[in-house]
């Protein structure tokens, strides 16, 4: 009996482990072209879990337990592919070729200066905004269930091709998802081109930690690994320095609430109407490194993000109004979710003394973003 009890254990060890890397699979609506989109569902063995839409790469869902165990959907966002097409294309979606702004919607690579689609403006300056006016969070990505460690993964591929708005050189970008055993997604970059280009990406996903629609995130205490941050001009654009935090409503370097200090009369928070800056992350963007803490006291859950990436840019979604339904139902207030987009500098294709976002034929673009969920 105990060989036997042994061999079933054994057996059913290996079924569990079989059935932990399944991604699962559905229609997630028809696009305005026509074709469908897909969800994919990634879980660990304990329950965590994330949904991934081939539309822009977007984090439909995230569900993280609090610290009585119950699941709640931390991301914000719509019920189906068709609605973030119309509403929310940006929520929580691959974001580039250049994600943030680049000032003018412009830059010179190699002596020669390549306009690109500008579809922003700040203080009524033109920009390029996260990749332009069909950025990759407009794009069906080609999806394919993998595994990455042992764990449930999606690898996505696009190929975005010379002179895509506007950036030179065929872009081969493969991104992949992943969830880990101690609750993490994990997101994997690597891109290659055929001629000199920029490139910046980054996952712009909006948390709030009570839950989907669960209010504002005021309430969220954070703790950002960076003593610099990159000041902006009233247009949003960086003005290349790299300023201390220390003594301004930027410094994170020790916990504070979000609301603590958002509405002071602060220059930089007057310009962003809120947090929406890049941090100078202290590790550098040399290895994959804790960039940010985020504690939500009423749950107890606190997200990780760790990154390769020398920036990240805090933005407290200071846009919303209220008038955008998610898919709980809930409008989302101001403040209703906080992001923290790992990243370059804002503008580093016009800011020489900026860490260079220039990809050259034969290098490989790499980057890694963990979102890690645990409780307090």
């Amino acid at each position: 009996p105990m060989i036997l009890r042994l061999v079933f254990a054994l057996l059913f060890a290996g079924a569990a482990g079989a059935a932990d890397t399944t991604v699962r699979s559905r229609a997630f609506g028809k696009l305005s072209d026509g074709r469908e989109a897909r969800l994919f569902t990634l879980k660990n063995a304990g329950g965590f879990q994330a949904e991934i839409t081939n539309l822009g790469g977007i984090i439909v869902s995230i569900q993280a337990p609090d610290r009585r165990g119950a699941l709640a959907d931390v991301v914000l966002g719509m019920a189906s592919g068709p609605e973030f097409e119309a509403k929310a294309a940006g929520f929580n979606a691959i974001t580039g070729r250049y994600a943030n702004r680049i000032a003018g919607g412009k830059f010179t690579l190699d002596g020669k200066t390549y306009p690109l689609a500008t579809n922003a403006s700040s203080g009524g300056v033109p920009v390029h905004l996260h990749g332009g006016k069909r950025g990759f969070n407009r794009v069906l990505w080609d999806a394919v269930p993998t595994t990455r460690a042992g764990r449930p993964a999606l690898r996505l591929r696009h190929r975005s091709p010379d002179g895509d708005e506007g950036y030179p050189g065929n872009l081969n970008v493969e991104v992949i998802y992943s969830v880990t055993a101690d609750n993490a997604l994990r997101i994997d970059y690597t891109a290659t081109t055929d001629a000199p280009t920029h490139l910046n990406l980054t996952n712009h996903a909006y948390f709030n930690l009570k839950g989907e629609g669960d209010g504002d995130i005021l309430d969220h205490v954070v703790m950002v690994h960076a003593r610099r941050f990159t000041p902006a001009a009233a247009t949003m654009i960086p003005t290349g320095e790299l300023a201390p935090v220390a003594g301004t409503p930027f410094d994170f370097t020790q916990p504070h609430r979000i609301g603590a200090r958002i509405a002071e009369l602060y220059e930089q928070l007057l310009h962003g109407r809120g947090y929406d800056h890049n941090y100078v992350l202290d590790a550098g963007g040399s290895s994959l490194a804790l960039a940010a803490v985020v504690h939500e006291p009423a749950s107890g859950r606190v997200l990780e993000v760790l990154t390769t990436e020398p920036g990240v840019q805090l933005y407290t979604s200071n846009h919303f109004n209220g008038k955008l339904t998610g898919k709980s139902g809930r409008p989302y207030v101001k403040h209703g979710a906080f992001c923290l987009e790992t990243q370059h500098f804002p503008d580093s294709p016009n800011q020489p003394a900026f860490p260079t976002t220039v990809l050259r034929p034969g290098q490989t673009f790499r980057s890694t973003t963990v979102f890690r969920f645990s409780v307090k």
